[in-house]
């Protein structure tokens, strides 16, 4: 039910407009009166009416003086201008203050009915868009992390150049230009959840500007931050080094975690990105021995032998690698991913198989982007996904002409076909025999 202001010091213009509207659209309104421009500044601020009918000429605050007031406190409210021939000359004024009508007194019903139809045509409208982008964002809420954790786990593993990374870089709004990699490596077992623990460290993150991180792997994560095109890079890595020293903090003081931070150098591109991912492995390692934060640049001044494919350099300091544990975690940890992803949709699959179902509708409904799940779908299960539906459907088939009660043409609708002669076509192409042959066959 929407809520409808009528402000008019006549009190029978009020009751006739009512009555007029309660006749015509019953069970549509709340409506609420006001006798001058003050009472309607303050019930409008009361009950926040959807839509507002003011008088122009009324004693003390006149119409176009509250509703400037009530635009500027409501924006979105629907204004209508209740006047009479003698008032086109507040018409300009009218529209700068974002009228949508205006009534002339007498007001005839069909033209105030025909108003009030438009006007709740186009809240239900706004109302709709609102609740999309409510969903939308709630959708978005969900898949950021997904696609956050997807791209982190790309640059660790050397494999953010291709087109697939260049558009989850695009839609995270983190450019593969310039940056560097982070490392948050914790000493200690995690007997807390690691999920309250990633997002403290993602709450940090959200202050910090561009960035990306992984999930916690084998008490590990991997963080990527962007250098700003106008900072340098003395000025930025001053900023890493602060924010190192939050998530460290942090952790100790909500978690009781002890924690040592890797910071890699300043490296460009998508590999750039990778390999100061694993200076930031390796400086980690140190990170107890340097006050708990290591900078690799630090590194390089002393006899270090560093390179990624020599990790038996990273256990020279005496400490845990996280390389080799933490590569193999990051496999296992995409294929769990995938594995529950693909899983989820073949049960979707098999609940609406016999329904009209595209690839998209399923890409959907498991948060993946099309094109990747139809390649990663192929992977998993050796079949196209039509292949995959087909598969289901033609099985379904068999088994209602097996059970020799239903006709064909019930088994073509049933197996999820509508045209029994495109049924009869695929039937065969997948088993080389027609329906009607196979039935001969089995019974």
């Amino acid at each position: 039910m929407y809520r409808l202001l009528i402000a008019d010091d006549e009190a029978l213009e009020r009751e006739g407009l009512e009555w007029i509207i309660r006749r015509a659209m019953p069970d549509t309104f709340l409506i609420i009166h006001a006798e001058n421009g003050r009472t309607a500044i303050g019930l409008a601020e009361e009950h926040r009416p959807h839509i507002i009918f003011m008088d122009v000429n009324m004693p003390g605050i006149q119409g176009l003086e509250a509703l400037k007031e009530i635009k500027a406190r409501m924006p979105d409210a629907k204004l209508v201008l209740v006047t009479a021939y003698d008032y086109f000359a507040y018409a300009k004024e009218a529209i700068s203050l974002g009228v949508e009508e205006y009534i002339v007194k007498p007001a005839k019903r069909e033209e105030l009915v025909s108003l009030l139809h438009r006007l709740v045509d186009e809240l239900d409208q706004e109302k709709a868009r609102r609740e999309e982008e409510l969903e939308m964002r709630d959708r978005m809420s969900q898949l950021m992390p997904l696609a956050e954790n997807e791209l982190a786990l790309l640059l660790m593993m050397n494999k953010a150049a291709d087109e697939e990374s260049q558009k989850l870089s695009e839609w995270l709004d983190f450019p593969l230009d310039r940056g560097l990699g982070l490392v948050v490596a914790f000493h200690d077992e995690m007997n807390i959840g690691r999920q309250k623990v990633y997002n403290v460290i993602h709450s940090l993150l959200r202050t910090f500007g561009s960035s990306i991180s992984s999930s916690i792997i084998d008490r590990h994560v991997a963080v990527f931050l962007r250098m700003p095109p106008d900072m340098s890079e003395t000025e930025f890595n001053d900023e890493v080094h602060q924010y190192g020293e939050k998530l460290r903090s942090h952790a100790e003081q909500h978690f009781g975690l002890s924690a040592a931070i890797g910071i890699g150098t300043v490296r460009e591109g998508a590999e750039g990105l990778h390999e100061s991912y694993f200076e930031a492995v390796f400086a980690s390692t140190l990170g107890a021995r340097n006050g708990e934060i290591c900078h690799f640049g630090d590194l390089k001044k002393e006899d270090f032998e560093f390179t990624d494919r020599n990790p038996a350099a990273v256990n020279q300091a005496g400490q845990r690698s996280y390389v080799v544990a933490a590569l193999e975690r990051i496999r296992e940890e995409r294929e769990q991913q995938t594995m529950s992803v693909m899983d989820k949709a073949k049960r979707y699959i098999g609940l609406k198989f016999t329904e009209e179902l595209s690839l998209e509708e399923v890409a959907d409904h498991v948060h993946l982007n099309p094109f990747y799940f139809s390649k990663i779908f192929k992977q998993l299960t050796g079949a196209t996904f039509i292949d995959y539906l087909t598969g289901l459907r033609i099985g379904k088939a068999k088994e209602l002409i097996a059970a020799g009660d239903l006709s064909l043409k019930e088994v073509t609708y049933l197996a999820g076909y509508k045209d029994p002669n495109y049924f009869s076509r695929v039937f065969k192409k997948v088993t080389g025999v027609t329906p009607s042959e196979y039935r001969e066959q089995i019974h």
